[in-house]
């Protein structure tokens, strides 16, 4: 089977059985090599993880060589928020294609993404019809409030992490977003990093890796 996006993929060593999928969705301008490398130190502690990391379904204007999940050349918030929509659509084929092709649910699946890849898994573990295991965000933000309140449809528990330094996404929108997730009722724990800017340090991954392993039981 071809995913409709093409995807580094981390598997289990060979002969162990896949129990749980983490989909980590890179930030813009880069690509699913860049954001996998998030599975060398998570690997060893998830043996019935396969890894899944899809490139962008567009190439990023500004980056020929990475890709984005949306166009992030104009300012203007509603062409992004559209922009958005379409590549939630397109990931939500990717989700339902992983989970036919190893046989998993919504409950064995962890969303995880940096900055662009962040927004999409918040968006996407409040719009789907069922919730997925976890979400895990990096250095990212809620893209609209006020139009993904209306389409909200699902709680999917969430870790939300930020430099305090962040001057590329600014951590107030860490802030904003727990205190969004907290009056719609969805579970959220929040990690500010202080001396860290736009990236995953060593401290962040592993608060990430402990998140997931309580949540997938391991």
């Amino acid at each position: 089977m071809t995913f409709c996006l093409t995807t580094t993929i981390v598997k289990p060593e060979k002969g162990i059985p896949i129990n749980q999928a983490i989909i980590l969705l890179h930030g813009y301008g880069g690509d699913g090599k860049d954001i996998s490398m998030l599975t060398f130190s998570w690997k060893r502690f998830l043996p019935n993880t396969i890894f899944l990391c899809p490139n962008g379904h567009e190439k990023c204007a500004i980056n020929p060589i990475g890709y984005q999940w949306f166009d992030l050349t104009k300012d203007d918030p509603k062409y992004i928020l559209e922009q958005s929509k379409i590549a939630e659509l397109k990931i939500e084929q990717f989700i339902q294609e992983v989970k036919d092709k190893y046989n998993l649910e919504a409950t064995q699946i962890c969303l995880a993404g940096f900055s662009q890849g962040c927004m999409m898994s918040i968006n996407l573990g409040l719009t789907n019809s069922e919730n997925y295991n976890c979400i895990v965000g990096f250095s990212g933000k809620i893209i609209n409030q006020v139009d993904i309140a209306k389409r909200k449809t699902s709680s999917t528990k969430m870790l939300l992490i930020h430099g305090a330094q962040d001057t590329v996404v600014s951590p107030t929108f860490l802030l904003e977003a727990k205190d969004f997730l907290i009056r719609n009722n969805v579970e959220v724990e929040t990690k500010m990093i202080n001396n860290c800017e736009h990236h995953i340090p060593v401290e962040a991954s592993s608060a990430a890796l402990n998140y997931i392993k309580n949540n997938f039981n391991v």
